[in-house]
């Protein structure tokens, strides 16, 4: 059995755990704070569709509304590589942490995981600051 590096990259924000859930679930408002869909998410179907940049347009699927704080989403990228994401909204006190579980991709170096990892706490920094502003 293979298993990928994984780095929980996580923040605290000071706001009801379900407001950032209701906030961050929706596509549409991801690109306010998930910079990798900055460009926008097009619904086409079950599917949201972004411009990755140099890595194409990017196909992306969520997981259903919940009552759990779960916002997990499988990224297919135009060569056909699924990179799944676990993001997670949880009660902190009368707050939320969010976490999200990034795993370092084959072939992916040091250096390169690191920055995915602070690429990540820039978008939950920006969420937060949504949220708290």
């Amino acid at each position: 059995m293979n298993t990928m590096t994984a780095r929980v990259v996580h923040t605290t924000i000071e706001r009801p755990w379900q407001d950032v859930y209701d906030f961050a679930s929706q596509p549409q408002n991801m690109p306010l704070w998930a910079s990798g869909l900055a460009s926008g998410l097009t619904q086409q179907g079950d599917e949201w569709l972004a411009d990755g940049g140099p890595v194409g347009t990017v196909r992306v699927r969520f997981a259903p509304q919940n009552d759990y704080g779960i916002i997990d989403h499988t990224v297919t990228m135009e060569s056909g590589l699924l990179v799944h994401n676990a993001l997670r909204i949880v009660p902190n006190g009368d707050g939320a942490e969010v976490m999200f579980t990034l795993l370092r991709l084959p072939g992916m170096d040091d250096s390169a995981f690191a920055a995915d990892a602070a690429h990540v706490a820039k978008d939950l920094a920006a969420l937060k600051a949504i949220m708290e502003g």
